[in-house]
Parts: structure tokens; C-alpha cells; sequence
């Protein structure tokens, strides 16, 4: 049951990520980019990661997603600003990546299966004490760095957008 429910959840992954690249109107990709986000939850629920799967919902559905729906409103982007001259070269590379990942799988195992070691009992922390405890604790700063990085992406996409606003009305 478990696995059938994990081939559902994969399927859809699957098929919005590529709705995601391959619909015309912005808006539905960004529609379908939330359905991935959703279904990219579910997987860490059956991971037993319910912290990480709540972030998930919270950061990435209700933050970025929004962000991008924004953008997108935003920026009013045509259909023919939305596809570059090199589509043809990122579809043979993507291709050629995705036989060479098929090809490993199917790849036989190398060398002799190890004895599993017995492994210490684990502490009986949660999973959202430990993660907090290892990111303001030992992660602090790449943390602080990327929301900084992330602060900057979004005042430089908004200046961006205001100067392509005065622009057109000059």
C-alpha cells in the first residue's frame, strides 16, 4: 500500500513538473507548480519528516509560490519572450541527462553487501527539536546568508520591474 501510494505521489511529481515547463500561460504553470509543492509534502509525510513537510507547505506553496504568481502578474511576459533560442540545446541536455540516469539505475550493484553494524539508540529528540537545535546552532549562518541572499533577489527583481514600468510610460 505504501508503495503504490508513493508511485502516486512521484506520477503527479512528475507529470506537474513537467506541466510546470511545458504550459504556454504562466499562470497554469504556476497552478501546477503548486500541486508539485503539495504532492512533494505528501512524500515527506510518508518519510516520516512532518516538520519538513509542513515547511514545505508553508515556505515554498504559500511564500515563493506567491512570489512567483506576482512576478509573473508582474512582468505581463509574452509568449514570445518566454522561450529562449537555445530550447532545442536544454532539451538534448535534458534528455542526455535523463538516459544517463535511467542507464546508472539499471546498473547492477558493485562489490560484496556489508554486514550491517549495530548502530547506538538514537536520542529521543523529535524531528523539529533536532532541526532547530542544528540550525541556530551549527547552521546559523549559512542560514542568516541565504535569507539575505533571498532579500536581495527580491528588492533587485522589484527594481527590475519598476524600471520597466517607467519605461514604458516615459
Amino acid at each position: 500500500m505504501a508503495q503504490l501510494f508513493f508511485f502516486y505521489l512521484a506520477g503527479v511529481i512528475v507529470l506537474t513538473s513537467i506541466l510546470v515547463v511545458a504550459l504556454r500561460n504562466p499562470v497554469y504553470s504556476v497552478l501546477s507548480l503548486l500541486i508539485m509543492f503539495f504532492h512533494v509534502a505528501g512524500l515527506y509525510v510518508t518519510l516520516h519528516a512532518e516538520f519538513v513537510a509542513a515547511v514545505q507547505i508553508i515556505v515554498y506553496a504559500g511564500a515563493i509560490l506567491v512570489l512567483y504568481l506576482f512576478v509573473v502578474m508582474l512582468l505581463n511576459v509574452t509568449r514570445e519572450d518566454r522561450y529562449h533560442e537555445q530550447l532545442p540545446l536544454g532539451a538534448l541536455l535534458g534528455v542526455t541527462l535523463l538516459t544517463e540516469v535511467i542507464l546508472l539505475m539499471l546498473q547492477p550493484a558493485g562489490g560484496t553487501p556489508s554486514l550491517p553494524r549495530a548502530v547506538p539508540p538514537a536520542p529521543t529528540i523529535g524531528n523539529t527539536e533536532a532541526i532547530g537545535e542544528v540550525l541556530y546552532s551549527t547552521y546559523v549562518f549559512p542560514f542568516e546568508v541565504a535569507s539575505l541572499i533571498l532579500l536581495v533577489a527580491m528588492i533587485g527583481a522589484i527594481v527590475l520591474a519598476k524600471r520597466d514600468l517607467f519605461e514604458q510610460k516615459g
